[in-house]
């Protein structure tokens, strides 16, 4: 089970600080991403971390803005967004992902969290 957090109202250049939080002792064991849905479009992948945290993969749109992260001891992934636009008003989800391409969601989804960036 993953629960995501952190989510909020900024202006644009702000940031914001999301959690997902999972369960289970196989946490460690998978590759995580971020993913958002914006309102009337489909949902988009985001970044993603490998098990060990040793490699990141991220979308063109939000690359050198948006950082991600893992502890897996506290089973936690983040998402640092810096620099936000309003473009990125969305709702953000955590997932596993698949490890043919570390973009693709591999589980059900969370409710995810409202991120909304005001102009």
């Amino acid at each position: 089970q993953l629960v995501e957090s952190g989510g909020g109202l900024v202006q644009a250049g702000g940031s914001l600080r999301l959690s997902c939080a999972g369960s289970g002792r196989t946490f460690s064991a998978w590759a995580m991403g971020w993913f958002r849905q914006a309102p009337g479009k489909e949902r988009e992948f985001v970044a993603s971390i490998t098990w060990s945290g040793d490699s990141t993969v991220y979308a063109d749109s939000v690359k050198g803005r948006f950082t991600i992260s893992r502890d897996n001891a506290k089973k936690t992934v983040d998402l640092q967004m810096d620099s936000l636009k309003p473009e990125d008003t969305a709702v953000y989800y955590c997932n596993v992902v698949r490890l043919s391409d570390y973009m693709t969601p591999f589980d059900s989804w969370g409710q995810g969290t409202q991120v909304t960036v005001s102009s």
